[in-house]
């Protein structure tokens, strides 16, 4: 089998390369590029470091190497998209762009039409259901990155691999030790998708800048502190704001005027909530939930979190539809997805953006 290998010189990716050659196929190793040697925008970059472990691994496995770039693209379909949704109040998520657009979008369209299968080192796997391959969720349920894929189409998802799909975080280290590959120990990137470990907040300023704003008490309607952009903060964020007395969590933004309203931790009331409404609603397969004109049980998560929280969804227009969570949830954040599992955990069945 012909296989397209992404590989970013991470231990997941280095050792995605190792399973496949143990299973038999040797894989060609893309690196993707995206043009973010940046140093005036301090930028944390290590693509060069990067590509000489994925040259590592494809000289220490016999697989051919090919550096290709997206730049343009991610700049206009990924961080467009980002800087679009911060300046409009709302809180992006670049990964799920990233994913839908980049590795399984135009890498395909220019490079991985060539190749029967597309791999990569998500956690994540591929259950086949009437011969229609549906997204289930990876054995680490710590690592299980579906939730970054549930934007795809099944079109992209029938292409897909996942080789390290069924293994827990501390078996992929252990092979990465056991065959001596250099990102064995490499900390894992907490950064958004293709910029590293970059500082978030330094980034957006480059970008969009400061405007200094009011912060108000939500409760008492007085205000406890300045801010330097709304555009920095996310609803739920309780970390960064400088505020004594605490902790203070951000309920809500005034776009128009840059306020940020906060509350006191004493009043949870104020932040959490159990209703939530989805737009751009879509499975990725194909519905497995039946009829969404009533009430259905679903799991669901509202942000990149290990737990899963259970509710129903229901159909309310065409595209949108309406979460009600058995519990109440904090930080409900507009602009991120909410992606619904079957009720069981085990698939990840669809998406939309929080309204």
């Amino acid at each position: 089998m012909n296989i397209a290998l992404l590989a970013s010189g991470g231990v997941d990716s280095s050792v995605a390369a190792y399973q496949l050659k143990e299973a038999g196929y040797t894989p060609t190793l893309f690196y993707i590029r995206i043009g973010m040697e940046d140093k005036d925008h301090n930028l944390d970059c290590h693509s060069e470091e990067d590509i000489e472990i994925v040259r590592y691994i494809a000289r220490k496995y016999g697989c051919p190497m090919e550096i290709v770039s997206l730049h343009d693209e991610y700049w206009e379909y990924v961080m467009g998209y980002a800087f679009d949704a911060i300046k409009r109040g709302l809180t992006p998520n670049p990964d799920v762009m990233c994913n839908k657009y980049i590795k399984f979008g135009f890498f395909e369209k220019y490079w991985g039409k060539d190749f029967e299968k597309i791999a990569t080192g998500h956690y994540a796997n591929i259950q086949i259901i009437d011969n229609i391959a549906y997204l289930a969720t990876a054995k680490d349920p710590i690592k299980d990155q579906t939730d970054f894929l549930a934007q795809l189409n099944q079109i992209q998802l029938s292409k897909l691999m996942f080789p390290i799909g069924n293994m827990m975080k501390n078996e992929v280290r252990n092979i990465a030790l056991q065959q001596n590959l250099p990102s064995a120990k490499r900390k894992d990137s907490q950064g958004i998708c293709f910029l590293g470990n970059i500082n978030y907040t330094q980034f957006i300023r480059n970008y969009l800048g400061e405007k200094e704003g009011n912060i108000i008490d939500l409760t008492t309607g007085r205000v406890i502190g300045k801010h330097k952009g709304y555009w920095f903060y996310t609803i739920g964020q309780r970390k960064g704001l400088g505020l004594g007395g605490g902790p203070w969590f951000v309920i809500k933004k005034d776009i128009e005027h840059n306020i940020l309203y906060v509350s006191n931790g004493s009043y949870p009331e104020l932040q959490y909530g159990n209703i939530l409404y989805l737009n751009g609603f879509r499975f990725i397969s194909g519905n497995l939930l039946g009829d969404l004109s009533q009430e259905t049980p679903i799991t669901f998560k509202n942000r990149h979190t290990p737990e899963f929280t259970t509710g129903t969804i229901q159909h309310t227009g065409n595209d949108t539809v309406k979460i009600i969570s058995d519990k109440p949830i904090q930080g409900i954040a507009p602009g991120q997805f909410g992606v619904i599992y079957s009720y069981d955990q085990k698939l990840c069945l669809a998406s939309g953006i929080i309204r």
